[in-house]
């Protein structure tokens, strides 16, 4: 894939990234790519959500789709689509998660935002935006700046957290404006111009365990630095991970056959620019 004949206003940086003219402001902890980058290959909970993704991309694309991941993070989910044999153009804000994607492999890799004038609109045949609506304060004015960038019946693919009730310090520490529900999130899909396709809730088994350990503690105390750990991604034992992989394997399967789960902590909408 040639960046330049769908964005030409890109520059190439000799460490193994493109660049727009632009940058954008980051609700996101200075140091959240890095510790992610460390745990992302041994978590069950960044793995479980790139197949609930394949599964709903490889329903609706066809193989060799042009997507752009906006706000890919380290590439995690870029690296996936790619492995799927998608066309993927990781397109990131972050100087960190720029550099991490790179050290992952993927060869299209962009520092900056989108939307962005180094692009050419009507190119992508699918925009992901992977738990990255919650960290923009006007999630309704984005979702509108991203349309002109989809060919007309491209695919918008959309993950966040679900349940404001399940709101916690790890919500506000991690740059979060807010938590979704299907209606809501499908609500402001729309309301941006997109008919919604698809969607579905997954996770189904955490939204207990986020409420007793994180929710409920968070209305007593106030974390006020930031201290992850890898078992709040899903970095566990071989034994209890290959049990939770087997739970959690029929939600892949139902999102393949475009069959919903009505609960869990995060939210799927696959809408289509008309």
């Amino acid at each position: 894939m040639e960046l330049r004949d769908i964005a030409p206003g890109l520059r190439y940086d000799n460490r193994g990234f493109w660049v727009t003219p632009e940058e954008a402001e980051i609700s996101y902890p200075e140091y959240g790519n890095d510790f992610c980058y460390s745990v992302e290959d041994q978590s069950l909970w960044f793995a479980h959500r790139n197949n609930v993704i394949l599964a709903a991309v490889r329903r609706y694309e066809t193989a060799g789709a042009l997507i752009f991941d906006v706000g890919a993070g380290n590439g995690c989910v870029a690296a996936a689509l790619a492995g799927a044999g998608f066309r993927t153009v990781a397109i990131e804000p972050s100087p960190s998660g720029v550099a991490n994607a790179v050290k992952r492999g993927l060869d299209s890799v962009v520092l900056g935002p989108l939307p962005s004038s180094a692009f050419r609109h009507g190119t992508a045949e699918a925009i992901g935006l992977f738990d990255v609506v919650e960290h923009i304060e006007s999630d309704l004015t984005y979702l509108q700046s991203l349309v002109p960038y989809l060919k007309p019946g491209g695919r918008l693919y959309v993950t966040v957290p679900a349940y404001q009730f399940l709101w916690s310090d790890n919500d506000a520490i991690g740059g979060h404006y807010r938590r979704y529900t299907l209606p809501r999130m499908r609500q402001v899909i729309q309301g941006a111009g997109y008919a919604v396709k698809y969607e579905t809730y997954f996770f189904a088994f955490l939204p207990l365990p986020i409420f007793l350990f994180r929710s409920l503690p968070s209305r007593f105390r106030v974390k006020r630095t930031w201290n992850p750990s890898p078992a709040h991604h899903g970095v566990l034992s071989a034994r209890i991970s290959s049990v939770a992989e087997r739970v959690l394997a029929f939600e892949s399967r139902r999102t393949a056959r475009g069959k919903s789960i009505p609960f869990g902590a995060s939210c799927l909408i696959v809408a289509q620019r008309p």
